[in-house]
């Protein structure tokens, strides 16, 4: 796999499927971008670059752990840009990676051609999900076998009296099927330090970055799931408010990994935003 060195002299690893114009993807977790796969054949119709955050995948691990936060992160992402040679570039962020990638457009507005958030995290702007929200959206799921325990768990750790992830997994996707299962087991986070670090204090400066978007003039696609409790349609709506040309996009029956759900619907939407 082809590296390049970030800033701070860390040998960060990337990956590149398909053909077409690039586009620099940007994992969640922060795990090993794998998970990803080829997002659903969006290989098909453009190029995609995977970046392995740092710590994660085939990228080093640094020798300054704060370099895990967040804001740092995008220095990582220019980084890439520089050693691709890309004046001017598609990004695309699932999930955790979204936070970067919107931090991204904030700071280097004019280097942004399109901008694509899969499963939008908001932390960067500071959009809070309430309990209510979750469990309202977790209620459209109550016919599934798995519910009674999965939206117990799910009760307890919203309420702050249990820390059960693996039972409320089911919800992240559309359908908790033998696909959903090996993808959940094989793609846990394997750097527990990336993942406490990743929102350290000074990781988010909400009012500042939105000041930044709202001057923003690339085009922004929110895709999120009908049933994605870690990215709410609702949330992802007002997220979509930060942008001055955004178009929000809610993928029925998909949970937080949509590609998987319904690669069709997700290629067909994604791809045609990333052309507009």
């Amino acid at each position: 796999m082809p590296t390049f060195p970030a800033p701070d002299g860390t040998q960060l690893s990337y990956r590149v499927i398909g053909d077409g114009d690039p586009v620099v993807c940007i994992p969640g977790g922060p795990t090993d971008s794998r998970y990803l796969g080829d997002l659903g054949g969006l290989s098909r119709y453009r190029q995609l670059i995977f970046l392995d955050l740092r710590g994660t995948g085939r990228s080093a691990i640094p020798r300054d752990t704060s370099s895990y936060r967040c804001d740092r992160l995008v220095d990582d992402v220019e980084a890439l840009r520089e050693h691709l040679r890309l004046p001017r570039m598609d990004l695309l962020g699932h999930s955790a990676g979204t936070n970067i990638a919107t931090q991204y457009a904030a700071r280097h507005a004019e280097k942004v051609r399109k901008l694509a958030l899969i499963g939008p995290s908001s932390r960067a702007v500071d959009i809070a999900i309430t309990r209510e929200t979750r469990r309202e959206l977790a209620q459209l799921r109550k016919n599934e076998p798995w519910f009674p325990a999965a939206f117990a768990a799910l009760e307890a750790i919203t309420e702050g009296t249990g820390n059960d992830w693996e039972s409320v997994a089911p919800f992240f996707w559309g359908r908790w099927d033998a696909t959903a299962r090996h993808h959940h087991a094989a793609n846990q986070p394997s750097n527990q330090e990336a993942v406490a670090l990743f929102a350290a204090e000074g990781a988010f400066s909400p009012k500042r970055t939105r000041a930044a978007l709202a001057s923003c003039q690339a085009p922004v696609l929110l895709l999120t799931g009908e049933f994605d409790l870690n990215s709410p349609p609702v949330a992802a709506a007002e997220f979509a408010e930060a942008f001055p040309d955004a178009t929000l996009a809610v993928q029925p029956g998909a949970g937080h990994y949509p590609w998987l759900d319904d690669a069709d619907w997700f290629v067909a939407t994604t791809a045609a935003s990333l052309r507009r």
